[in-house]
């Protein structure tokens, strides 16, 4: 089991860029395939990235290709999202999730979620 974390969240104008930051608990944590998911006010839960275990295999949603990052250090048990070119759209709830099926992009394990505004 594993417990997820975010931080990095905020305000920020259209154009600009955030950080987000997902903390893990538990030695296992490099066992896990982690993911970043977004819900918008009266949307539901859509995919954003994923990474293998091993940090050798990324995906990511169209709407956010070429724009977004995500990356991981298993020595930290962290997994990060760099958002660059933020768009209002991209305002949402956050949500760091971990599972042990990366071709699936099912998990199991969320985190509370960071909340991220894009003013235009």
């Amino acid at each position: 089991q594993v417990q997820l974390v975010e931080s990095g969240g905020g305000l920020v104008q259209a154009g600009g860029s955030l950080r987000l930051s997902c903390a893990g608990s538990g030695r296992t944590f490099i066992r896990y395939a982690m993911g970043w998911f977004r819900q918008a006010p009266g949307k539901e839960r859509e995919f954003v990235a994923a990474i293998h275990w091993s940090g050798g295999s990324t995906s990511y949603a169209d709407s956010v290709k070429g724009r977004f990052t995500i990356s991981r250090d298993n020595a930290k048990n962290a997994v990060y999202l760099q958002m660059n070119s933020l768009k209002p759209e991209d305002t949402a709830v956050y949500y760091c999730a971990a599972g042990v099926n990366y071709s699936s992009r099912e998990f199991a394990y969320w985190g509370q979620g960071t909340q991220v505004a894009v003013s235009s």
